[in-house]
């Protein structure tokens, strides 16, 4: 069986090889087995099959009295897009398949969707890292708000199991969105040849976009509410998914693997984003209390609800001192083991082609 690197250099010119590259750098480079019209084109059909179908069915349209968290419509929805990701992907491993008819065996075909091997080091390693972007927030909810006594009576698991708002966040809405817009779509901007700059930061457009529709269903929910409330609120959540889009297509390429960045989409999930000013207190009273709204799945009670009991004394200001340090130091930290952390050997594309040596300048040749 032909090596599966020896495979990803058919499919795209900045996989391994030095003598490869720089023989295409000098080359005329072959055509893409698809235009990329075509792979854009796809991709957004896969968006649309993706949320359209919410509202051509009276268990999963929106309306003023069927609100979007209601278990009924949370399990039809499970249902449609677990329906349209697995459509999806299936054309897609068939365009794979077909582009390089005779070059590509089954297993080779899997990897290049980021469905094999599992890569459960490679996807700890990822996780690990955009832990450290939440160093402040894990320390806020874990210790200021007393957060692991919940996990060792096991609340969060259980959460997961009964509560079907928390099932969509953390569970259903991350996997069955990385299998759309990563295992589904990236292997279609790399058979267009598009280089990786291009596939992390035009992709997660598509991506993003589709969560603009959320802007009707919170205007149902909130008619009272002013449209340029709304909208402003619409555009932030466009912003900060489009750019986490662009960070799990990165973990993409740089890791092969879809279980690495699911893993990824369901911390973000649980995390929110973080408090980034403001003195750092604990959650009030034994009350359900919503963490801040989740990464990717967008809604007005999408927040995924965590029981902290008792009530707790001010905290001291060291409290607040320690989040913020660990808030910036988390990110210096990240920031300084990016690549270290998703380098791996079932990775897409080498850290080459991110840089601009001469892998960019063929890409770009190429696009």
């Amino acid at each position: 069986m032909p090596a599966i690197s020896d495979t990803l250099r058919k499919f795209n010119p900045w996989h391994k090889g030095k003598y490869l590259r720089l023989k295409l750098y000098h080359a005329v480079p072959p055509p893409p087995p698809i235009t990329t019209r075509a792979a854009y084109g796809l991709i957004a059909l896969y968006a649309l099959s993706y949320f359209v179908p919410f509202y051509l069915s009276r268990t999963t349209r929106p309306s003023p009295t069927l609100s979007r968290d209601s278990p009924s419509v949370i399990r039809a929805r499970i249902r449609s897009v677990t329906l349209s990701c697995l459509a999806c992907t299936a054309a897609t491993y068939v365009v794979v398949s077909r582009a390089r008819a005779g070059a590509t065996t089954p297993l080779e075909g899997l990897h290049l969707l980021g469905l094999w091997p599992v890569a459960l080091w490679d996807s700890l390693r990822v996780l690990f890292l955009t832990a450290l972007l939440f160093a402040g927030p894990l320390f806020s909810y874990l210790v200021v708000d007393r957060g692991w006594a919940d996990w060792a009576r096991l609340e969060p698991l259980r959460e997961v199991w009964s509560e079907w708002t928390t099932w969509r966040n953390i569970i259903a809405g991350p996997t069955t969105e990385e299998i759309l817009f990563r295992t589904a779509s990236i292997p279609l901007m790399q058979l267009a040849h598009c280089p990786p700059r291009t596939t992390i930061l035009l992709t997660p457009v598509i991506f993003g976009l589709a969560h603009v529709h959320h802007l009707y269903e919170f205007r149902l929910m909130n008619p009272r509410l002013p449209l340029v409330a709304a909208l402003a609120r619409s555009v932030f959540q466009f912003a900060y998914t489009t750019l986490f889009g662009a960070y799990a297509t990165f973990l993409f390429l740089r890791s092969g693997s879809l279980l690495a960045v699911c893993a990824v989409h369901a911390f973000c999930n649980c995390m929110g984003l973080p408090q980034v000013w403001g003195r750092v207190e604990p959650a009030p009273g034994p009350v359900a209390v919503s963490v801040p709204v989740p990464v990717m799945v967008g809604g007005e009670r999408d927040a995924l609800l965590q029981r902290r009991g008792g009530d707790a004394a001010r905290p001291s200001i060291a409290w607040t001192v320690t989040y913020y340090v660990l808030l910036v130091g988390g990110a210096v930290m990240w920031y300084r083991n990016l690549w270290v952390l998703t380098e791996s050997e079932n990775g897409l594309v080498p850290s080459s082609a991110f840089s601009g040596g001469s892998a960019v300048g063929v890409g770009m040749g190429m696009e």
